[in-house]
């Protein structure tokens, strides 16, 4: 009988991760984090806004109008005087109130019709012609004509913005609802005698959050946007609100010999677009299982 010596092979494991668990997540999550730092800043800016130098947004001042950028007025002053860089951080708010409850509402509505019209089969076929029907209409003209028969307010704003978008959101849960309610372990609760409500809040209310909250986001970007196209043609918020459409549709008369009344409202309104749906890309790579990235 022959003697085998095996000598043991040496396996190179991976090096173990470096660094501080925060430093792993931004790593991991570029998008997410750069997303969410400048979402910060904007929030903070806009809640802050009396702290960072800003004076009356409606202050008057005839003499000082069509101001070039300078240090008395950082982003110039308008055609009648009124420190642009003032409406511009308070205008942040009027943008940034009105996506939040407008995804917030849009959210929570859609995702309770979405549920019983997903569960009860009774009553789906009918929601979804009336969420057809309402999304054949584009967004923005629906928005347009619930606010020409409701008067120019932050409040009647946000309602215009809702609707459009609640079948959306309707769709989305259902599609969720119907794959759901096909599982072994909903079978299993409605064979124990669950009612609906209990499977709905613990079987499957837990599973459509991830892609509602992903939603959600794309929303309120999409709701920041849309108010602004609506105060820009007038039909949003009242003229004398400082909010970013209100100050680029009184600035387009004098774009050639001012464009900064354009240019700076614009800007905020573009990076916080950005920051918003960077921080939406980011949550679907973590909460989807699928785009998830393994690193």
């Amino acid at each position: 009988m022959v003697d085998v010596t095996t000598e043991s092979i040496p396996v190179s494991l991976p090096a173990p991760r470096t660094g501080s668990p925060l430093l792993i997540f931004v790593r991991r999550n570029p998008t997410l984090v750069g997303g969410g730092a400048l979402l910060v800043v904007m929030l903070v800016l806009a809640l802050g806004a009396p702290l960072w130098g800003t004076v009356d947004p409606m202050e008057l001042s005839p003499i000082d109008r069509l101001r070039a950028p300078a240090a008395q007025s950082w982003f110039g002053t308008d055609m009648l005087g009124r420190d642009i860089y003032s409406r511009t951080i308070y205008g942040s708010r009027v943008s940034l109130t009105v996506g939040f409850f407008v995804a917030l509402f849009s959210a929570t509505l859609g995702l309770a019709i979405g549920l019983v019209s997903g569960y009860h089969r009774a009553v789906d076929g009918i929601v979804m012609r009336i969420m057809d029907g309402v999304m054949a209409i584009p967004s923005i003209l629906l928005a347009i004509a619930l606010m020409a028969v409701m008067n120019a307010s932050v409040q009647n704003v946000i309602i215009a913005l809702t609707i459009p978008e609640i079948p959306r959101v309707v769709r989305l849960v259902r599609a969720q609802v119907l794959s759901l309610r096909e599982q072994d372990y909903v079978a299993a609760a409605q064979a124990a005698g669950a009612g609906f409500l209990r499977i709905v809040l613990r079987h499957i209310l837990p599973n459509t959050l991830a892609p509602l909250i992903v939603q959600a986001t794309y929303i309120c970007a999409s709701a920041v946007i849309f108010e602004a196209y609506l105060s820009f043609l007038g039909a949003g918020t009242p003229p004398e609100i400082p909010s970013w459409g209100n100050i680029m549709a009184e600035g387009r008369t004098y774009v050639q010999i001012a464009f900064w009344i354009i240019l700076f409202p614009g800007l905020f309104l573009a990076f916080t677009v950005l920051a918003i749906n960077m921080v939406g890309d980011g949550l679907r790579d973590n909460l989807d299982p699928r785009l998830a990235r393994r690193l």
